[in-house]
Parts: structure tokens; sequence; C-alpha cells
């Protein structure tokens, strides 16, 4: 109940971040138990939300959730370690919350989100900064410097990959009181 709380909190600024519209198709990237994918579901109305994780729980309590709600607008898909397995070119906008500083395989997998998106399609990365002397989780690249990442490896990153980095919000949502961040960026 507090995950939807939360998704519910945070959905009007996702919105507007991302630019969406009703009837869009948007991936929630590592959707963890579904909240966010559930919330924005109703939101889309004849849009479409695909929902990945590579956790089977994970992709099993989504499937439940939205069969309990009665969606018919989510596909759920099992995520990769390299790559999100979203269909080409079918999202008008991307988003991962808390998931980017757990990826492993960071070219391979960023590759497949902007081959992901639409020309035009926004991608939003919502994650915290490591706190000092965190421990890095296993298998991620060192230049994450603990448990998070920092904003400017975020947009870096993703520049590499062939994306234009519009904004980084540095607290996120507004008024939270524990804030992630957020680094928006769009498919040329």
């Amino acid at each position: 109940a507090q995950e939807r709380r939360q998704a519910e909190f945070e959905l009007p600024q996702l919105v507007d971040v991302l630019g969406l519209r009703p009837g869009m198709t948007v991936a929630d990237v590592g959707a963890g138990f579904g909240a966010t994918t559930v919330v924005l579901s109703k939101w889309i109305g004849s849009g479409r939300v695909f929902a990945t994780d590579v956790g089977q729980r994970q992709l099993l309590a989504i499937r439940d959730y939205a069969k309990h709600e009665k969606l018919t607008n989510v596909t759920v898909l099992d995520g990769a370690a390299a790559a999100t397995n979203l269909p080409p070119e079918c999202c008008d906008a991307i988003f991962m919350r808390d998931v980017y500083h757990h990826v492993t395989s960071v070219e391979a997998f960023n590759k497949s989100v902007v081959a992901s998106l639409k020309s035009g399609g926004r991608l939003a990365v919502i994650d915290f900064v490591p706190d000092p002397g965190s421990k890095l989780p296993a298998g991620v690249p060192e230049n994450r410097s603990g448990h998070g990442v920092p904003m400017a490896v975020v947009e870096e990153e993703l520049k590499a990959a062939g994306l234009t980095h519009l904004r980084t919000i540095p607290k996120w949502p507004e008024g939270d009181k524990y804030p992630l961040f957020l680094v928006l960026f769009t498919k040329p």
C-alpha cells in the first residue's frame, strides 16, 4: 500500500517530465512489484505500459497485480542484465526508478534502452547518489563509487549511448523527504 501511495504521489510529476499523454506507450524498466506500472496504466488509458524486471518473483507479482486490477494494457516482459527485451522503437517514454545503479552490462543495456525508444522519445533515470564508503553492488562498474550512482555518471553514460541530456532534477520527486534525483534524456 505504501508503494502504491508513493507511485500515486509521484505520477503527476513523472507524467509532466516525460511529456506523457493518454494513449502513449511507456516502459517501466525494473518495475519491481508493479505499483508504478499499475498507477500509470490506469492513467495512460488506451495506451500501453511495458513492465520489465529480472526477478521472477517481481514478474509474477506484477502479472497478478495487473490481473487483479483488470488492466488489459500492461505487458510484462522478462528483463535481462544486458537488454531491456522491449520491442524496437516501441516506446514514447521509458523510466527506471532505483534500477540504474544495479546495471552491470552498462554499454549493452543502454544500447538496448535507446533502441526501444522512438525518435523524440524520453528517458528518465531516477536514482540516488551513493553514500561515501557504501559498498559497491556485485558486478557494477567502479565509477559508481558505492551503492548508488553519481548524477554525472548517468549523464555521461547515456550521452555516450546516443541520447541528448535535457535536464537533471537533483531532488525527486518534489516534496519528498528522502529525495532521489532524476536525469532526463531524449532520443534525437
